[in-house]
């Protein structure tokens, strides 16, 4: 449930209240402000119709200057919705659109990962630390702790929505987080495996080296419930821990191999990097587009639609070409460890 309060040009009340008998909503009334010239319009939605009025109320106001939507969810409400608004809530859940997040509610809890802070680069560096002595010392534990603290989830789940809305600035940005993120984790794995060299015997770290089908499997289930705790307004805290065991131990393990001069395990573990990172784009983009997120005018939504076609058009090429070399190269088992054969 959503409870929309909007502030708009009071000469605008007629297009704002044939907008609200146009969506719907299960509640709703006006009011005056101390302003003359505003007004207010409070819409509570029980489920569906929210960002039709949403969009509507922008596209009405979008030429005036003192204007403002707030979305404020409901917890709960009384007398409780009735049959018929129950019957709805069933139908929308059968469609798959039940418990979609606005488009603006969205965008807003994806915003963080697209801007660059000390916070970020501090979290990144420490569950790189943690995740490369982890995995060299074969500390289950402490690869799963760097992997709690590992800020990736909000650059990657940016990148997917900058593409599903066309916003250009969003994916750069995001793009500049993601990079400069993996980057610092693998620069900081490499000197701590220039230092103190590699454990070869490590299975936790041996394993970053294996990319098989299921390594494309568990990314993509990654990238879906990135996409889905956003999308349905859900916690992302433990899908964060998902994403993360995707991405930060085969990029911490790529650095510490090329920081000790193994090339060949350097380069399987960039291969499961690869992998990991074009499946929970791949997934993340497929939800958005699944859900309904789009742009809010026709000719954003068009550009942004051949856009997000493009885009997993490439994905999944790069996908099909790095999974002939995952059935073909011998990147699906173990590598040898010197001495285990004995």
């Amino acid at each position: 449930m959503r409870l929309i309060e909007a502030v708009f040009p009071v000469d605008k009340r007629d297009q704002v209240e044939d907008a609200v008998k146009k969506h719907k909503p299960t509640h709703w009334r006006f009011s005056a402000t101390e302003e003359d010239d505003s007004a207010v319009l409070r819409a509570l939605f029980v489920e569906e119709g929210a960002q039709g009025l949403v969009d509507a109320l922008q596209d009405i106001c979008e030429n005036d200057d003192k204007w403002r939507i707030i979305v404020l969810p409901v917890e709960a409400t009384a007398p409780k919705p009735d049959d018929g608004e129950e019957k709805d809530d069933k139908n929308n859940e059968q469609n798959g659109r039940k418990n979609v997040a606005l488009r603006e509610e969205i965008y807003d809890d994806v915003a963080d990962g697209a801007e660059l802070s000390l916070d970020f680069f501090i979290l990144t560096f420490a569950s790189a630390i943690v995740a490369a002595l982890g995995l060299n010392a074969d500390n289950i534990a402490a690869v799963i702790g760097a992997m709690v603290i590992a800020p990736l989830l909000g650059p990657i789940l940016a990148i997917s929505l900058g593409v599903a809305l066309g916003d250009t600035k969003l994916l750069l940005r995001a793009g500049r987080n993601a990079v400069a993120g993996l980057a610092l984790g693998f620069a900081t794995a490499a000197l701590i495996g220039a230092m103190f060299g590699v454990n070869m015997e490590s299975d936790e770290l041996m394993s970053r080296t294996v990319a098989g089908i299921d390594s494309v499997v568990l990314a993509l289930a990654a990238g879906v419930a990135a996409a889905l705790s956003i999308v349905a307004g859900i916690s992302s805290a433990l899908v964060g821990v998902m994403v993360a065991v995707a991405l930060l131990p085969p990029a911490a393990a790529a650095g510490l191999f090329l920081g000790a001069g193994e090339i060949g395990s350097f380069g399987r573990s960039v291969l499961l990097l690869t992998v990991n990172v074009v499946c929970i784009m791949i997934a993340a983009q497929s939800v958005y587009f699944y859900k309904g997120v789009r742009p809010r005018t026709w000719f954003e939504q068009k550009a942004a639609d051949r856009a997000l076609r493009i885009n997993i058009a490439v994905l999944a090429a790069l996908l099909l070409f790095l999974v002939a070399i995952i059935v073909l190269a011998p990147t699906g088992s173990m590598p040898d460890v010197p001495g285990s054969g004995d």
